[in-house]
């Protein structure tokens, strides 16, 4: 029951790792014009992703200081999943699997 817990917050986090990925594509798309900004879909699928990201990257955003019209926030969020996250929650598992006598 505990590896499936684990199994299913590291998939979470692995979802949510793409949905910031496709958030940035989205977010290039529409600022170079390859999305159509008028159409219902696209704006309704903009809002969706930003919804999702936003509150993981606003404080980052905050942190980061200003760099013209880059945002790395993106970038610092999915190292600090991919180096910081990630292990720390098998770490988790680690600890609370095998060593049952904290």
């Amino acid at each position: 029951m505990l590896t499936l817990i684990f199994s299913l917050l590291l998939n979470i986090i692995r979802l949510y790792t793409w949905v910031v990925i496709i958030s940035c594509v989205f977010s290039f798309l529409y600022a170079f014009g390859v999305l159509d900004t008028r159409s219902q879909m696209v704006w309704s699928i903009g809002r969706f992703l930003n919804r999702l990201t936003e509150p993981a990257l606003r404080p980052i955003r905050s942190i980061l200081p200003a760099t013209g019209n880059m945002d790395f926030s993106p970038l610092v969020l999915l190292l600090l999943i991919q180096y910081l996250l990630t292990p720390l929650v098998r770490q988790l598992y680690y600890s609370v699997a095998f060593n049952s006598g904290f």
